[in-house]
């Protein structure tokens, strides 16, 4: 008997789950499905990010998104409760450092200039103000820093499962499966075909499948412009001994640093060499032969270091212009697109979950998202963060 819902998430990640719970939250009477073929979530992108939340972006909606997903957080634990257990997404407020070269200066002035008008507290650091809060970094390459005290990094797989579990008390479903098919009928999304051979039918379905995005799209004709791009993530154990919590601090570079306790760091890159295709295998010399001498340049400290543990995971990056593609697509009703979040859908998940909802269910979106709408690119009009670049 096949079976029949009104909304199924293909991918049963943060994005997912938030989604659905939104809908429960919002329409407790639907019938939700969350269909995700590993529920141990051994290769989700969002575990296995950085975690991290940021209001320094350039674009007024993705500046709203964080505000939303910041306030959000503040009720996690509270809203996501299921059975006297509240998840512990332990929220670390060590504030996010984008430095900046001559280069990067205005682009980085004006974004701030835009979060200021929308009331985040960023400001912009002279080179000898980096210094005196963190001294270890030199200074001597960058114009200045964008400084957010209230972003931060958290336990992406508490938040995964305070929303997934949430959605599921709220009664959504939760079914191991992989989807191998979208099913339409005559201009209409109708449901997905699972790898079982099980067919189910909704009136909506909403590809939440990340990294593995195009393959799913393309079993309806529908090409977009996301690839799965490896990425690394290095923990280094070192000598330093800060005397204040370090912030994400990303250089002029892209290369980033996250202290994640005492002496020990997270680094990484987005390298022009990272492989595209699904690809798990973790190599240590990138960071011995790409990163170690740049990080020296900026923190010299750094010299000395071990390489204790670390892991690769895949970005879906939307290669047209970095940014999400969200909504319907235009030529096939009910059919909602979560994808190509180039590395931001784990921050993003939380207004973005309630922006599909509220389309899912006709409703006027409490914030405008339809600047990522997918006829964006079917009109070929991108949507840069800055400078037509890649976020």
């Amino acid at each position: 008997m096949t079976k029949k819902y009104d909304a199924i998430m293909v991918g049963g990640g943060v994005m997912g789950c938030a989604t659905a719970y939104y809908l429960m939250k919002k329409a407790p009477q639907l019938k939700v499905a969350i269909i995700e073929k590993d529920p141990t979530y051994e290769f989700n992108s969002s575990v296995l990010s950085d975690a991290n939340i940021r209001l320094q972006f350039n674009i007024k909606e993705n500046i709203q998104i964080s505000q939303y997903g910041l306030g959000v957080l503040k009720t996690f634990a509270d809203d996501m409760e299921v059975d006297g257990v509240k998840p512990d997404i332990a929220f670390r407020h060590q504030g996010n450092l984008f430095m900046a070269d001559e280069a990067g200066k205005a682009s980085t002035q004006k974004g701030i200039a835009t979060q200021q008008s929308l009331g985040c507290p960023t400001e912009w650091l002279e080179p000898a103000q980096v210094k005196e809060k963190f001294s270890l970094f030199e200074v001597d390459q960058i114009a200045g820093a964008g400084w957010s005290p209230v972003d931060g990094t958290m336990d992406a797989n508490a938040v995964l499962f305070g929303y997934k579990n949430k959605a599921i008390a709220l009664g959504a479903e939760f079914i191991k499966g992989e989807v191998r098919e979208i099913v339409k009928d005559d201009g209409r999304v109708s449901g997905v075909r699972l790898a079982s051979g099980d067919e189910m039918q909704a009136d909506f379905v909403v590809n939440s499948s990340g990294a593995w995005t195009k393959g799913l799209t393309e079993t309806i004709g529908i090409e977009l412009p996301i690839v799965p791009i490896k990425r690394h993530v290095f923990v280094v154990d070192t000598n330093v001994e800060p005397d204040v919590e370090y912030p994400l601090t990303v250089f002029p570079s892209g290369l980033y640093l996250i202290q994640e306790h005492a002496n020990t760091f997270l680094v990484g890159k987005s390298l022009d060499s990272d492989p595209i295709g699904i690809d798990f295998a973790f190599d240590r010399n990138i960071f011995i032969e790409e990163l170690w001498e740049e990080l020296v340049g900026f923190a010299p400290a750094f010299d000395q270091l071990k390489i204790s543990s670390g892991w690769a995971g895949l970005y879906a990056v939307n290669t047209f212009d970095g940014n999400a593609i969200l909504g319907e697509w235009p030529h096939l009703k009910g059919f909602m697109l979560a994808n190509g979040f180039s590395g931001h859908g784990f921050q993003q998940c939380h207004g973005v979950g309630r922006y599909l909802s509220e389309l899912i269910l006709g409703e006027t979106p409490t914030i405008d998202l339809s600047i990522f709408s997918p006829q964006r690119v079917l009109d070929n009009k991108p949507v840069f963060e800055s400078e037509h670049k890649l976020v």
